[in-house]
C-alpha cells in the first residue's frame, strides 16, 4: 500500500490537484484533516496528480494534453501511457470525440469513487467516509444549482392520466440512450457486503447501468460487462420488480442509470439526513395518499426506501396496523409504494412546478459553472437552518467533522 502519511512536500502534487478539482463543476473542497489528500493518494501516484491537473472537466484530445503537459512527459507516447493507466484505475474519465481519444477530469461523485469498484480497500473505504463526513465537503456537495441526479418513477405507475415527459420515463430514456451500455456492480453495495452490512433488498450485484461517455470509460478501464440495449433494459425491468429506486443523470441523455436501495446508497443515505431533503433533490412526481380506502397493510411503508412513509399503530391493538403517516417532504417519487398498495390507496401526480433537466452533461457542467460564486455555500447554510427551524429536525447539528 502506497504511502498516505502527510509530508508537505512530498503533498505538494495532491494539494495542487486538490485545487484544481475543486475549480471544476462539482468542487473538491480542502480538508483540514488532510483527508481530501489521503483520499487522492489512493488513486493518483505524485506524477499522475501532477497530470491529472492539466485535464479539465471538458475531455481534451491527447495532442492538447501534450502540449500542457509536455514539462512533466519527454513523448506524446509516455503521456497516453500514463493517462490509459489512470484511466484505469479510475482518476480520470476517457471517450471517442471524432475518432480520437480524449481525457478529463471527473468529480469524486459522481465519478471517481463509482470507478473504484474494482479497487475498493477498506482503507480507501475509510478514507472516503472521512472525507466526505465532513461539513466542508458535504455543503460544497450541497451547493451545486442542480443536484448531479435525478429520481423517475418506475414503469408500472405510469397510467393515461399521468403526463409523462421523456426524460422522466425510463422506457424512453434507455430507447434514446447513446450506446455502448456497460453493466457494472453497484459499489454502494459492494462496500456495505465489505462491511458487513449486505444489501436486503436484492442480492444481485450488477445492477447499475452507464452508457455512452461513461460507459466508454468503462470499457477502456476493462471493468463491468458490455451488453445490448435490450439487456439493458432487462435489467432495468428486473431493479424495478425488485423494489429499487431508479435514479439517472441529472440530464436529458442519460450517461448512467442508478438502482438504489435505502440500506446501501450514499445518496438515499443523505436524502434520509436531511431535514427538508427536497431542497437539493430532483423529481417531478409525488405521492398522493387516499387515507380513505387505506387498509392499513403497512406494504407502502415496507417499500419505502427513504422513510416518507410510517405506519402508526392503533391504541390499545399492538399487533394491527393503522393507516400509514405520508411525509410528503421526503417522497422523491419513486412509486414503489404505489405498486405495492393492494387498495390503490396511492398514486403518483406531477408537482406542481415540474423541472426540465438540462440535454446533457456539458449544458449541466455549464450551469455548475456559472452559479459557482462565494455565495452558493451561503445559500447552502441558509437553506439548511431553515429547514432546521421549520423541522425540528437537529440531526445535522449533532455531526461533527
Amino acid at each position: 500500500m502506497k504511502n498516505l502519511s502527510g509530508d508537505p512536500k512530498k503533498d505538494l502534487p495532491y494539494k495542487r490537484l486538490q485545487q484544481h478539482l475543486n475549480a471544476q463543476p462539482v468542487g473538491f473542497p480542502p480538508s483540514p484533516k488532510g483527508s481530501d489528500i489521503k483520499l487522492l493518494k489512493h488513486i493518483f501516484t505524485s506524477q499522475e496528480a501532477r497530470i491529472a491537473a492539466c485535464l479539465s472537466h471538458e475531455p481534451l484530445s491527447l495532442e492538447t494534453l501534450f502540449s500542457r503537459a509536455r514539462h512533466l512527459v519527454n513523448t506524446r507516447e509516455a503521456l497516453e501511457t500514463c493517462l490509459t493507466t489512470m484511466v484505469k484505475k479510475g482518476g480520470i474519465e476517457y471517450c471517442l470525440k471524432n475518432g480520437q481519444g480524449c481525457y478529463g477530469n471527473t468529480p469524486l461523485v459522481v465519478g471517481m469513487y463509482e470507478l473504484q469498484a474494482h479497487r475498493l480497500t477498506p482503507e480507501f473505504i475509510r478514507d472516503f467516509k472521512a472525507y466526505t463526513s465532513e461539513k466542508g465537503y458535504g455543503i460544497s456537495f450541497l451547493s451545486t444549482t442542480l443536484p448531479q441526479m435525478r429520481t423517475i418513477p418506475i414503469n408500472q405507475t405510469i397510467t393515461p392520466h399521468l403526463p409523462m415527459a421523456d426524460f422522466d420515463d425510463i422506457q424512453r430514456l434507455l430507447e434514446t440512450a447513446r450506446p455502448p451500455f456497460v453493466i457494472l456492480p453497484c459499489i454502494c453495495r459492494k462496500k456495505k457486503a465489505m462491511l458487513n452490512e449486505p444489501c436486503t433488498q436484492t442480492d444481485r450485484t450488477e445492477t447499475c447501468l452507464a452508457m455512452g461517455d461513461i460507459a466508454q470509460t468503462l470499457i477502456k478501464m476493462e471493468i463491468g460487462r458490455k451488453i445490448p440495449r435490450q439487456e439493458a433494459m432487462e435489467i432495468v425491468q428486473l431493479n424495478q420488480e425488485e423494489g429499487l429506486v431508479l435514479q439517472p443523470s441529472n440530464t436529458q441523455k442519460i450517461e448512467f442509470l442508478c438502482a438504489c436501495c435505502g440500506c446501501c446508497c450514499s445518496m438515499l443515505s443523505l436524502q434520509k439526513e436531511l431535514p427538508l431533503p427536497l431542497d437539493f433533490w430532483a423529481s417531478n412526481f409525488k405521492v398522493i395518499l387516499d387515507k380513505d380506502i387505506c387498509v392499513g397493510c403497512g406494504k407502502c411503508a415496507d417499500h419505502c426506501q427513504t422513510g416518507a412513509l410510517t405506519i402508526v399503530l392503533s391504541k390499545g391493538q399492538e399487533k394491527k396496523r393503522s393507516e400509514p403517516i405520508l411525509n410528503p417532504n421526503r417522497c422523491i417519487g419513486c412509486g414503489h409504494c404505489v405498486t405495492a398498495c393492494p387498495a390503490n390507496a396511492l398514486s403518483l401526480a406531477p408537482r406542481p412546478s415540474k423541472s426540465r433537466p438540462p440535454a446533457d452533461r456539458k449544458a449541466l457542467n455549464t450551469i455548475f459553472l456559472k452559479d459557482k460564486t462565494p455565495w452558493a455555500r451561503i445559500k447552502v447554510i441558509g437553506k439548511l437552518a431553515r429547514a432546521i427551524l421549520m423541522t425540528g429536525d437537529i440531526r445535522l447539528l449533532k455531526k461533527t467533522d
